[in-house]
């Protein structure tokens, strides 16, 4: 097998050595990239007089008659080729000979799989971006429905105060809307042109970095030549991205698995997303929120990966540098398949308002609430709390809650309380007072839904 470098070599390569060296296997998922890229490239040739324009036309055109073949399934990738790009070379030149040989002027494989990856990574964030905006529609239509509905909110896993479940659905929601604006961030960080950095040393030829900027759609060209061919920065900010989403995913899978088992009964999940057992008949498990929970280990392993890979380069491009796009690739399939069936599975869920109705009533989650009617009347706070903490250590004793305290057994305890203690510690009043920016007050929480859906709207 011939190789573009064969006339400095007088041995073929090992075969092991050629499969080891090889990337086609997985790189070609970049050839609408790597075509583009090289239309542009070829078109700055022609334009500059590098090249005759009737040969940048040629190349161009053939090079869409290329992609053309690829995604008809006519042309099928030669997994003999070393890498995308030179199958795409390769083929060119068996098309049109010679003149398929002059696309390589004035650029190198270093800065040519840079721009691959900027662009092929430019048009993942928008279908990141697109998945995470579903999921967080999903979100915030049940959050709608559900935001009057009453439940208990945690600390440390434990009843602490009333909320709506609409408040905690919107929770999810902020975290997953920063999500969606660090992958905007990502994009407008990496849209920098790389090529024209060549090898590492730009080129003498007099081309046009800004007209391939501008054909491309990116926003500057990088500065230094050498940084253009060895930056990944752009890909570990988004594996670092992705890895936060997925920790939130993967927060969110935690609440589902434990809403939807016996001892919680807050929520069912639809049959399609849910898988029994192979021997105890009984079972409905929650095993897409347990994948999602478990593969958010890959993602952050991914990014280790890279950070690894990274950590020990020097200038300028280095062969390690072709281990970036199984992890990068890796953690983008992972992600989207874990955004899209989460929001499903979200979106077909069945939440049970009575189960969480009751739940309140349990753990004297008023017990603030019954401090703050004390300070209302003038007692001091801490002094409030001491005298309502007696008042949960009588209930736990005598097996009652504070909604099931006489008059005399609150007086007992201090002689400030009156009839209107039961109005104050009653749960939908307890929420519904906490109308405060950002609380979870039914009126509140339809705040967020809107502002989240302008978000959403100026997204898309």
């Amino acid at each position: 097998m011939n190789t573009m470098w064969a006339g400095r070599f007088q041995k073929q390569l090992n075969s092991r050595v050629n499969d080891f060296n090889s990337s086609i296997h997985f790189d070609c998922r970049m050839y609408k990239q790597d075509i583009t890229g090289s239309i542009a490239h070829a078109t700055m040739l022609g334009n500059c007089g590098i090249i005759s324009k009737e040969d940048a036309a040629l190349i161009c055109k053939t090079l869409k008659e290329i992609l053309t073949d690829i995604e008809n399934g006519v042309l099928e990738f030669d997994m003999n080729a070393e890498d995308i790009h030179m199958f795409v070379e390769s083929e060119l030149t068996s098309r049109i000979g010679d003149v398929g040989k002059r696309l390589h002027t004035a650029r190198s494989r270093n800065d040519q799989v840079a721009l691959d990856l900027r662009l092929y990574l430019r048009d993942e964030i928008k279908e990141l971006s697109s998945l995470t905006c579903h999921l967080l529609d999903v979100i915030c239509n049940n959050a709608e429905q559900h935001a009057c509905d009453i439940m208990p909110g945690y600390t440390h896993l434990q009843r602490a105060q009333p909320v709506t479940l609409g408040h905690y659905l919107m929770a999810y929601a902020q975290m997953f809307a920063r999500d969606v604006r660090r992958l905007d961030d990502v994009a407008k960080y990496m849209n920098v042109l790389p090529l024209g950095s060549c090898a590492l040393a730009g080129t003498t030829y007099p081309i046009d970095r800004f007209m391939v900027a501008e054909l491309l759609g990116f926003d500057s060209v990088c500065q230094n030549s050498m940084d253009g061919v060895s930056d990944r920065d752009y890909a570990i900010e988004l594996l670092s991205a992705l890895s936060i989403m997925m920790m939130h995913l993967s927060r969110f899978s935690e609440e589902i698995i434990l809403w939807s088992s016996s001892e919680f009964g807050f929520v069912d999940l639809d049959d399609a997303y849910s898988t029994g057992s192979s021997i105890m008949p009984q079972k409905k498990n929650p095993d897409i929120a347990e994948l999602v929970r478990g593969k958010t280990g890959r993602v952050y392993g991914d990014l280790m990966s890279l950070l690894t890979v990274m950590k020990g380069i020097p200038l300028a491009y280095n062969k390690d540098m072709q281990e970036d796009k199984e992890a990068v690739f890796d953690a983008l399939d992972t992600a989207k398949i874990c955004l899209e069936l989460f929001a499903a599975m979200l979106d077909t869920a069945t939440f049970h308002t009575k189960v969480l109705r009751e739940a309140v009533s349990k753990g004297f989650i008023n017990a603030t609430d019954c401090a703050d009617y004390m300070v209302k009347k003038g007692l001091p706070f801490r002094s409030a709390y001491k005298v309502v903490g007696q008042l949960v250590a009588y209930c736990i004793e005598h097996k009652k809650t504070l909604e099931t305290l006489t008059l005399e057994e609150y007086k007992a305890a201090n002689p400030i309380f009156e009839n209107d203690v039961y109005a104050a510690i009653d749960p939908d009043v307890c929420v519904a007072c906490r109308s405060c920016y950002g609380g979870p007050a039914p009126e509140s929480v339809m705040a967020q839904i809107e502002s989240m859906r302008n978000f959403l709207k100026e997204l898309y």
